[in-house]
C-alpha cells in the first residue's frame, strides 16, 4: 500500500480520525498454514515453560509472595457474572455466552501481564551468566549463592518501557543481582520509576515516545557482551514466555469444566501496545486451540499502531505520526506509536480482528469494573471491556456470524496491570472514571472488512 493512498483505505481512514473502530478479519485461512509462514520452532513454549518450572524454587524464596503457588507465577481465572449483567443492562446488547476475566492485573511480583515475558527473558540470560561462570545453571539453588552474585554483579541488564515491562525487569534483574537500566517514556507513571529506584535500578527519563526509549536504551547497550538488552520490539525470549499463559490458561478452563472446540468457541480480548505481549499469548492461545479461538487486539484511537502496520502492511515502518495521530493515551501502557515488526511480520495471519477504544471508555472501565466485580485496574487494563458487546451488537444484526455471541461462546477479556498501583493514584482513577462513567458504552463502532 502506497504512503499516498493509506487514508483512502477505510480502516486506516478511520484510524487518522482517531474513531473507534472495530476490524475482524472473518475470513482469515485455517490456522495449521499459519504456523509454518511463522518460521518459529514450537518448542520455544515448552522451553520456556520448563525455564520457568525450574526457577520456581528460586521465586518462592526470594518473594514470598510467590510461596503459596509454589514459586508458579500465574494469575487466577474469574467469572465476570456482574460485569456480564452490568454490561447487559448498559451496553445495547446482549452476551450470551459466558464472560471471564484473565487477572494479570493481579500477576504476583510486577503486577502485569509483562511479568511472564520478562521473567523470562532475564532468567535465560542469567542460566548463560551461571554456564559463563561454570555454575550449575539447572539448579535453582545457584541463584541465590554468592558465586552467582559475584558473577551477576559484572553484567547489566537495560530496556526501554511505557512502564510495566521495565517493572518487570528491573524487579527481577536487580533481586538476581545485576545491574539494571530502564529507559522509560515521556508515558511512564511517576510511581513506577520511583519504585523501580527503591528497588536499585536506574532509571532514565525520556521526553519522547516509547520507541525513542527503546532506541535510547539499545544505543546505551551497543555491543558490550556483558550488556543484556532487552528488546521489546523484536525478542523471541520475551515471546515465549508470554506464550507460556495458553497452556496454563487451558488448565484453568478445564478445572472450571470450560469446554473450547469448534461449537464451543473461545475469544479472547487483548490490550495491544507494541503487541509483543499479546503477540506471544496469541500464538500460545493458537497452539492450544487451533481454530476454535479468536484473539482481537484492543487499542487506542489516538496509538493504533498493530491495527495500522498490519493494516497497511508495512508493520514497524511505520507510526501512528505517519497518519496524524498524536500517539499519546492515557492508557500509558499502551502508548505505542509504532508496533513490534516481529509480530506484525510473522503472526498477522493469526491475529482475528482489532477494535480501537477511547481514552474515556477506558477511564471509566476503571470504575465499571471495581462497581461490577471489585477488581481495580489502571485504564491500560480496561481497554478489552466493552469488546464482548461490539461482537454480540454485530452478530445480532447479522453482521458477525452467529457463533460471536451464542450461549456456547466464551469471551474472556484479559486485564494486564493494576495491583501494584498506589493506593492514592487508584483512587485518582476511580473518581475520574465514576465521572466518565456514561462513557462506558459498546458504541456503534465502525466494523471494516
Amino acid at each position: 500500500m502506497e504512503p499516498m493512498t493509506l487514508t483512502a483505505d477505510p480502516v486506516i481512514g478511520t484510524l487518522a480520525r482517531s474513531e473507534p473502530l472495530t476490524w475482524l478479519r472473518t475470513g482469515l485461512p485455517p490456522i495449521a498454514g499459519a504456523f509454518a509462514e511463522t518460521g518459529l520452532d514450537p518448542t520455544l513454549i515448552t522451553d520456556a515453560a520448563a525455564r520457568l518450572r525450574r526457577f520456581a524454587p528460586w521465586f518462592a524464596e526470594a518473594f514470598p509472595e510467590t510461596r503459596a503457588a509454589g514459586g508458579i507465577v500465574e494469575s487466577g481465572l474469574a467469572e465476570a457474572a456482574g460485569l456480564r449483567a452490568l454490561g447487559n443492562a448498559r451496553l445495547g446488547a446482549h452476551l450470551r455466552g459466558r464472560l471471564l476475566l484473565k487477572r494479570d492485573d493481579a500477576l504476583p511480583v510486577s503486577g502485569s501481564i509483562k511479568a511472564r515475558g520478562g521473567f523470562h527473558e532475564v532468567l535465560e540470560f542469567a542460566e548463560a551468566v551461571a554456564r559463563e561462570a561454570s555454575l550449575d545453571a539447572e539448579d535453582p539453588r545457584t541463584y541465590g549463592s554468592r558465586s552467582f552474585r559475584d558473577a551477576a554483579r559484572t553484567y547489566s541488564v537495560v530496556v526501554g518501557s511505557t512502564g510495566n515491562l521495565g517493572m518487570s525487569i528491573g524487579i527481577l534483574s536487580a533481586a538476581l543481582g545485576f545491574s539494571v537500566t530502564v529507559h522509560m517514556s515521556a508515558d511512564a507513571r511517576e510511581w513506577k520509576k520511583a519504585l523501580l529506584r527503591e528497588r536499585g535500578v536506574e532509571v532514565v527519563e525520556h521526553r519522547g515516545p516509547f520507541d525513542e526509549a527503546v532506541a535510547a536504551g539499545r544505543a546505551a547497550a551497543g555491543d558490550d557482551p556483558r550488556v543484556h538488552f532487552v528488546d521489546d520490539e523484536s525478542s523471541v525470549s520475551l515471546f515465549a514466555g508470554y506464550a507460556t499463559a495458553a497452556a496454563r490458561l487451558r488448565a484453568q478452563l478445564e478445572e472450571r469444566g470450560v469446554r473450547i472446540d469448534a461449537r464451543h468457541p473461545l475469544v479472547v480480548h487483548l490490550p495491544c501496545g507494541v503487541g509483543g505481549g499479546p503477540g506471544g499469548v496469541t500464538y500460545g492461545l493458537k497452539r492450544e486451540f487451533g481454530d476454535s479461538v479468536r484473539c482481537v487486539f484492543a487499542e487506542p484511537v489516538r496509538s493504533p499502531a498493530m491495527a495500522l502496520g498490519v493494516r497497511s502492511g508495512l508493520h514497524s515502518d511505520i507510526c501512528v505520526q505517519d497518519i496524524g495521530l498524536s500517539g499519546l493515551t492515557a492508557a500509558d501502557g499502551l502508548a505505542v506509536s509504532r508496533p513490534s515488526r516481529f509480530i506484525g511480520e510473522r503472526l498477522a495471519p493469526m491475529i482475528d480482528g482489532f477494535a480501537t477504544v477511547g481514552d474515556a471508555v477506558m477511564q471509566a472501565g476503571v470504575a465499571v469494573l471495581e462497581e461490577a466485580e471489585g477488581i481495580r485496574i489502571e485504564p491500560s487494563a480496561a481497554a478489552g471491556l466493552t469488546l464482548p458487546w461490539r461482537m454480540a451488537r454485530a452478530a445480532e444484526a447479522g453482521g458477525l456470524p452467529a457463533s460471536w455471541n451464542s450461549p456456547e461462546t466464551v469471551h474472556l477479556v484479559w486485564l494486564t496491570g493494576g495491583s501494584m498501583v498506589p493506593a492514592e493514584e487508584m483512587e485518582a482513577y476511580l473518581e475520574q472514571g465514576r465521572a466518565l462513567a456514561e462513557e462506558f458504552t459498546a458504541d456503534a463502532a465502525l466494523f471494516a472488512e
